[in-house]
């Protein structure tokens, strides 16, 4: 189901949110129709106005290579390098910013079975960086923007 995008400056957006502890398939559709009916390359639940630690991925739809990914009580464990892009938000339309990011990022999140690790590296690296920071009440308006 398509739900509508929370956008800046609802206060929601700067909440952090709690982890899940229940099943979060139907969230995790929800979220996926949204962001590519938006269309996006990444959205968190805080915005559609849900209080979970869960956020989407597909860096590669646009490009004809969809991969789409679910993250449920992500946490990065490990970062390296630096990166520079211009970053979008669905929660801020027209407002893209030069935001620096590590290059490589180790994801802890919730699997289907378990806890796992996973890699990620470039766009996707920056990508998850994004929408984790929506988890804990960042926007990209709070990173210094990069000439």
């Amino acid at each position: 189901m398509i739900r509508d995008i929370v956008f800046h400056p609802d206060p929601f957006l700067r909440t952090p949110c709690r982890p899940i502890t229940e099943n979060p398939t139907a969230l995790a559709r929800d979220l996926l129709d949204t962001m590519y009916a938006a269309p996006g390359r990444g959205l968190a639940a805080p915005q559609i106005g849900v209080d979970a630690r869960i956020f989407v991925t597909d860096v590669g739809w646009k490009d004809g290579v969809p991969d789409p990914r679910v993250f449920v009580n992500p946490e990065i464990v490990a970062s390296e390098g630096r990166q520079v892009n211009t970053e979008g938000c669905l929660s801020i339309p027209d407002t893209p910013r030069r935001i620096a990011r590590p290059a490589a990022v180790t994801l802890a999140f919730d699997g289907a079975l378990s806890r796992r690790e996973e890699v990620f590296e470039g766009f996707a690296a920056a990508c998850i960086c994004h929408e984790l920071d929506h988890l804990d009440g960042v926007l990209i308006l709070d990173h210094p923007e990069v000439a």
